[in-house]
């Protein structure tokens, strides 16, 4: 009760122009929280994600502060994990399990996660378009670039709808060559998901995989990072906790066939992309 004075206060002592603003970011600030839609930044995605990493342990996290942690929810639903980079505005991975191939219906709007610009304002999900921020993309960063906001945790492989929408955030998206993005990536996809569902689903084994991506300088103007690379592995997680098949993918940020490598052939790389002593990809062993 306290609170809501506050604002009707606050609303008194302003013009009627600036009411109407603050009009809107209340009726925003309400279709948000009754969206259901939420994604929260967490100290460790072992209390929340950890079922969307190979044996419970995530792939490395990066040390810096910039790099912040993120449990994907939607309606009271952990989707998948996000490791986040607020200096560069995209992703550094996004990590999840693929449960079954189902069509979904794409999601025409795209949200942002407004605790990394204030730990206060909790967890739920706001339409971007009527905000900007310090520490991620927006719609409008990505206006006129010549780029697709290419997901990390993909549309194309989510098991049910509510993934799919979940996949809608801008914390799960990075800069992509729109040739790529639609051509040799979206074929990747495929190839992945054909892959697990004859060689590990049924076998009743458990498929998880993580997509990154790699920064690089260019910008697009000054705001966003444009990454150098595109990245995925998988594994497939049999009953004795061993990746029953595994393997890499990665490209540059163009129109080309992403390389098809082992899963430590794409660790030894990203160890020297990332410029970082050890980067482990899944808690098992690999090849």
């Amino acid at each position: 009760m306290v609170q809501r004075d506050k604002v009707a206060t606050s609303v008194c002592r302003h013009s009627s122009g600036e009411m109407n603003l603050i009009i809107t970011f209340l009726h925003v600030t309400m279709v948000s929280v009754f969206s259901g839609g939420s994604a929260e930044v967490v100290s460790d995605f072992r209390g929340k994600c950890a079922e969307f990493f190979a044996n419970g342990i995530s792939p490395t996290i990066l040390p810096e502060p910039q790099y912040k942690k993120i449990c994907q929810t939607l309606k009271g639903k952990v989707h998948y994990a996000t490791l986040y980079n607020t200096y560069k505005k995209i992703p550094v991975y996004s990590a999840y399990k693929f449960n079954k191939r189902i069509s979904c219906e794409r999601k025409k709007s795209w949200c942002i996660e407004p605790q990394l610009d204030d730990a206060g304002e909790g967890p739920n999900m706001v339409p971007e378009p009527f905000r900007q921020s310090d520490n991620q993309a927006v719609s409008d960063d990505y206006k006129d670039s010549g780029y697709d906001k290419g997901h990390l945790a993909p549309v194309f492989l989510a098991g049910s709808q509510g993934c799919a929408d979940a996949t809608f955030t801008l914390t799960n998206a990075a800069p992509q060559n729109p040739s790529f993005n639609r051509g040799q990536w979206r074929i990747l996809e495929e190839k992945i998901a054909k892959e697990l569902n004859e060689r590990c689903l049924l076998k009743k084994n458990t498929a998880y995989i993580v997509t990154g991506v790699v920064p690089r300088r260019r910008k697009i103007p000054r705001i966003l990072n444009v990454p150098s690379h595109f990245w995925t592995a998988y594994c497939c997680l049999d009953h004795n906790k061993e990746c029953h098949i595994s393997r890499g993918f990665i490209g540059e940020n163009k129109n080309v066939t992403p390389n098809n490598i082992t899963v430590n052939e794409l660790e030894r790389m990203l160890e020297k992309l990332y410029k970082v002593t050890s980067f482990k990809l899944f808690n098992t062993q690999t090849n």
